[in-house]
């Protein structure tokens, strides 16, 4: 497997070493009291940072749930895929490079995360917001990826059938893996 990018340095690993316990405190106090019962500043508490630092993280408390933290990666990833690949096959590429370089804690923080998305009914818009950011992240990021310059719209419908296959997938069943796999390259064969 490849590198992304360079290695992070201590400040930026500091950065999501934090935002991990931060999750994973979350995560532990919703399973105990109940997502509606658990406040930031018990999150904060547990985790051993300030309600503002629980804020520098994360804006509002359903926010926790969200593992954005992959989000740019892959598009990074996306973005540098090898040229000759079609962008179904580049973002199959980014999601296997990113997720394929978790740690455990990292894997089993996402998964958390994504079930508790699902199953908090706060949390619903949430989806949906993020899933519009990646459609308007990896239109962006078309430009790159095609061959011939493309409008605006085509590149909006590529990605938007991207991330609905993602949608797909992903609703109740966090980091899809092979299911996701396989889906994106049926995608990529029915685009062929």
């Amino acid at each position: 497997m490849t590198e992304i990018g360079p290695s992070p340095g201590l400040r930026e690993r500091k950065k999501a070493a934090t935002r991990l316990a931060i999750r994973r405190e979350a995560f532990r106090l919703f399973e105990i009291q109940g997502y509606a019962n658990t406040t930031v500043e018990q999150i904060a508490e547990s985790a051993e940072v300030s309600a503002s630092t629980f804020y520098r993280y994360f804006p509002v408390k359903e926010a926790v749930l969200i593992s954005d933290d992959h989000t740019q990666p892959i598009v990074d990833a996306f973005v540098a895929a090898p040229a000759e690949l079609s962008p179904v096959a580049a973002y199959r590429h980014a999601v296997a490079q990113v997720f394929g370089g978790l740690s455990d804690a990292e894997r089993e923080n996402a998964i958390v995360g994504q079930r508790l998305l699902y199953t908090v009914p706060d949390a619903r818009g949430l989806i949906y917001s993020e899933y519009t950011r990646l459609i308007d992240l990896v239109t962006d990021a078309l430009v790159h990826r095609l061959a011939e310059p493309t409008g605006r719209t085509e590149r909006r419908v590529i990605a938007a059938a991207i991330v609905g296959v993602l949608i797909a997938m992903s609703d109740n069943s966090p980091l899809p893996g092979a299911d996701l796999d396989r889906a994106l390259t049926i995608l990529d064969n029915r685009f062929a």
